[in-house]
């Protein structure tokens, strides 16, 4: 993510004295560090932070990207099903194709509606106990794939359905915006690594860039993603995730900021 840095100098008085006055320029202080801390939560693509501190870190090899303005359209344990080995990739990539649905028996899903009251950005959700950032979107379930592309031999469309029948993962990691909120909940769905492998991976790939369907996008290093720990969320606290909250799907990044934690993911890109 790029960081503009703004650095406050002392500016030259009469008399040729520098100083500051106390009660305005902490005020553009308190400012410029809470810009900080809302970037580092929600993608902002620029971070302003004063001089003399040190605006929060991605993980490695990880970049946030918002989309422009637009209206709204319609440190925990984890727990983890082994994956099937897959066969050694190649550089041959295929169609894209729709997989057949994974045979499995789950328990019919329905779509959740949008609540009442719609909080304002970064306001408290007191339905969910989460706080609001992004712009939502609502998806068809019937319809709803995530689509795998790029430097993979296995291009796929995936359904809601075999999402919730590949291995599962479940945590109760908190999102966390600094200096602005910490939530916690408990969320479960599917491994990214065993999303990986299904559509498998060539070994010249490096980065990954998820993309939500409000066109905020969220790029990492291809070994910072496969850890195991890190899965695409279908459930908040056992139920379907709320529509303010990504559903069908979000990306969940235990330890990272709110930022990577990408909502209403329709698109995995490999590069």
């Amino acid at each position: 993510m790029e960081r503009k840095m703004i650095k406050l100098t002392f500016h030259e008085q009469q008399g040729g004295n520098r100083h500051l006055r106390t009660g305005k320029w902490r005020f553009v202080y308190l400012l410029l560090a809470a810009a900080v801390g809302l970037a580092a939560c929600t993608g902002s693509p620029v971070a302003i932070a004063p001089t003399g501190t040190t605006a929060p870190s991605p993980a490695p090899g990880a970049t946030i990207t918002s989309p422009p303005p637009s209206t709204a359209t319609t440190a925990a344990t984890s727990t983890e099903t082994p994956a099937p080995a897959t066969a050694t990739p190649t550089p041959t990539q295929s169609p894209l194709i729709e997989t057949s649905p994974i045979d499995c028996d789950q328990p019919t899903v329905v779509a959740p509606t949008l609540p009442a009251n719609i909080p304002g950005y970064t306001e408290l959700d007191r339905s969910t106990g989460l706080h609001i950032t992004g712009k939502y979107v609502v998806i068809d379930l019937a319809s709803y794939r995530l689509e795998v592309t790029g430097m993979v031999d296995n291009p796929l469309k995936l359904s809601y359905e075999d999402l919730r029948c590949l291995p599962r993962i479940e945590t109760s990691a908190p999102i966390f915006c600094p200096g602005f909120f910490e939530d916690h909940a408990n969320w479960a769905g599917a491994s990214l690594r065993s999303v990986l492998e299904l559509a498998k991976v060539q070994p010249s790939a490096t980065m990954i860039r998820l993309v939500s369907a409000d066109g905020y996008t969220v790029t990492l290093n291809m070994k910072a993603v496969q850890t195991g720990k890190n899965f695409l969320a279908y459930e908040w606290n056992g139920e379907p995730l709320p529509i303010l909250h990504g559903f069908p799907v979000r990306a969940i990044f235990p330890g990272m900021v709110g930022g990577y934690w990408l909502k209403w993911l329709v698109k995995i890109e490999v590069y």
